[in-house]
C-alpha cells in the first residue's frame, strides 16, 4: 500500500491575469511584445531567449525569459518550453533571442534550434508561429516566419 504522504501532489491551475491582453497578428507585434521582456541593460553584452506563450485566438498569455547565454549564444532547452507551454495551456508560441552583434543573420545553430522546436510544437498540437532574432539597435529583427522559414 502507497501511503498518500509520500507522494507528492500535483495541482494545476489557470488564472488569467487580464481579458485584455496583446493579440499578435504579424511580426512586427511579436518583436514589440518579447522586446519588452529583455534585460535592456545587457541586450548587447549577451544573448537573452524569451517566449511568448499565446491563446487560441493568439492573445498573449504571457511572456518567460527562458535563458540567459553568454557572448555569442545561449542554451535553450527544449522540455523547458514545451513544459511551460504545457502548463499554461498555450495553443502557439513565438521564440526570441538576440544577437548582440547586431547580425541578424540566422546561424546553423538557430535553424537546428527551429526546427527541434516546430518539431516538438507539432507533436504537442502547438503552433510555432515565429522565431524572432532581436538586434540592440532599435527597431531591427529578424523573423522566420516573414522569410518563409516556418
Amino acid at each position: 500500500m502507497i501511503l498518500k504522504e509520500h507522494i507528492s501532489e500535483i495541482k494545476l491551475y489557470y488564472k488569467p491575469k487580464k481579458k485584455d491582453s496583446p493579440r499578435i497578428t504579424c511580426s512586427e507585434q511579436g518583436y514589440k511584445h518579447a522586446l519588452k521582456f529583455y534585460d535592456h541593460n545587457t541586450i548587447a553584452l549577451q544573448e537573452q531567449f524569451i517566449i511568448l506563450y499565446l491563446n487560441r485566438a493568439n492573445m498573449v498569455l504571457g511572456a518567460h525569459q527562458l535563458f540567459t547565454g553568454g557572448l555569442t549564444g545561449t542554451i535553450a532547452d527544449i522540455r523547458l518550453i514545451m513544459g511551460i507551454a504545457l502548463k499554461s495551456m498555450a495553443c502557439g508560441i513565438i521564440i526570441s533571442h538576440n544577437h548582440p552583434s547586431g547580425n541578424l543573420n540566422p546561424s546553423e545553430a538557430d535553424r537546428t534550434l527551429t526546427d527541434k522546436v516546430k518539431k516538438a510544437c507539432d507533436l504537442m498540437d502547438i503552433k510555432l508561429y515565429d522565431h524572432i532574432i532581436v538586434s540592440p539597435y532599435e527597431g531591427t529583427f529578424y523573423s522566420f516566419a516573414d522569410e518563409g522559414l516556418i
